[in-house]
């Protein structure tokens, strides 16, 4: 071999790690149909509820369940539980809560995270350290009810808010997220006399929008999907928000929403169509929210943890 090779030789790039190389052929394909598979595994199920709840009554019965191949539409089903009654009634509960305790909780946590997040704040260290520690330990279920029971919110709405109106990790995306930002901003602003509140609302919430977005995806769906709080806190059938009727549905095999059960029995309507049809108008504002926050969760949430 002669020298000219072996030095040739010697200057080529080392190789790469098997995961830095291009993709095989069948690599790509395996990934492809890995990916079919877990949208199949998705959206087939979701597909088939939305067909049931479009699905006429007499195409339920003959098929003897489930309905995945239409053979009709029809929306009797969902015009029949909103046109007034139980159904109608706690999607309002549902959507009330979900406003009211998305917007109490992020002003709480914006303002719990903005003063942890400024190093010579009053008892920073104190209180964070004392927030932080709620995370690893709780007071129990029995100490929670006895203390909602104390403050006269049982069977009020405020019981399905204020238990779990903060999250302790939501506060600490957003502080960090706050600590990232250039304290050369904050600083400027306060040599011309701007005070906390004007700094927080005119130069870090704008700059914050990203990871606000997101928290407040979080603080939205968690109370639009919350069941547990209503089941302890709630005797009265007529405050129940949405998940709760949703479980009566399906867990405790009621037939149908209250007001609606004498159709069922008379035939006109199907309790597996009215099932299915709660549980799409369920589904509804977590899909339609999602995708105009998707653009901000990887920003808000990447940022937001490592920043700080």
């Amino acid at each position: 071999m002669s020298l000219n090779t072996q030095l040739i030789r010697s200057l080529k790039a080392p190789a790469r790690p098997v995961w830095e190389e291009p993709p095989s052929k069948a690599g790509l394909t395996a990934k492809a149909g890995f990916l079919v598979l877990c949208c199949l595994g998705v959206l087939g199920p979701l597909w088939i509820v939305i067909v049931t709840s479009l699905s006429p009554k007499p195409v339920i019965d003959r098929v003897g369940g489930l309905v995945v191949i239409p053979q009709g539409i029809t929306f009797v089903n969902y015009t029949e539980l909103l046109s007034g009654g139980q159904v109608s009634r706690a999607i309002m509960v549902s959507l009330g809560v979900t406003l009211f305790g998305t917007l109490f909780s992020m002003t709480v946590s914006v303002l719990a995270a903005y003063g942890l997040s400024r190093p010579g704040s009053l008892g920073h260290r104190f209180f964070l350290m004392t927030m932080m520690a709620t995370m690893f330990f709780g007071a129990g279920l029995i100490p929670t009810y006895l203390l909602v029971q104390s403050l006269g919110l049982t069977d009020t709405y405020l019981s399905l808010i204020l238990p779990s109106a903060v999250s302790v990790f939501n506060i600490l995306v957003l502080r960090a997220f706050f600590m990232g930002i250039s304290p050369e901003l904050t600083e400027s602003a306060r040599i011309d006399g701007a005070g906390d509140l004007r700094i927080l609302l005119t130069i870090i919430m704008p700059l914050s929008r990203a990871v606000l977005a997101v928290i407040s995806l979080f603080y939205a769906v968690g109370y639009w999907s919350a069941w547990f709080n209503a089941s302890i806190y709630l005797t009265d059938q007529q405050m129940m928000p949405l998940q709760n009727v949703l479980i009566q549905l399906v867990q405790k095999n009621t037939e149908a929403p209250t007001g609606l059960q004498q159709a069922v029995r008379t035939g006109q309507l199907s309790a597996l169509g009215l099932q299915m049809a709660v549980m799409v108008l369920a589904l509804i504002p977590v899909a339609i929210a999602s995708p105009f926050v998707q653009r901000h969760f990887k920003k808000g949430m990447l940022t937001g943890a490592i920043k700080g």
